[in-house]
């Protein structure tokens, strides 16, 4: 599935964040994935999503430039993809 600008989004529960200087790594304890997160400004984007009626509207609370959306659309795909991240 893929991600939507206009869907609620958050941490699944069962993830741990850890800042690192380049981002942070989200450890899974139920299927035990280890990502990367490799830009502050996508943790801090992903910190958001719980607090935010959409993706859209976590990424404008964010303030990223809507040119960069697209590749925060695909890091957040991927994190979808690895269980880090849910619908709400």
């Amino acid at each position: 599935m893929a991600i939507d600008l206009d869907t609620a989004y958050e941490l699944h529960p069962q993830v741990a964040i850890r800042p690192e200087p380049f981002g942070a790594l989200a450890y899974h304890y139920d299927n035990r994935r280890l990502v990367f997160m490799k830009h502050n400004d996508v943790v801090t984007v992903v910190k958001s999503l719980s607090q935010n009626p959409s993706l859209r509207a976590a990424l404008e609370s964010c303030q990223v430039e809507e040119t960069r959306w697209p590749a925060f659309i695909a890091a957040l795909d991927s994190l979808q993809s690895s269980e880090i991240l849910r619908v709400r």
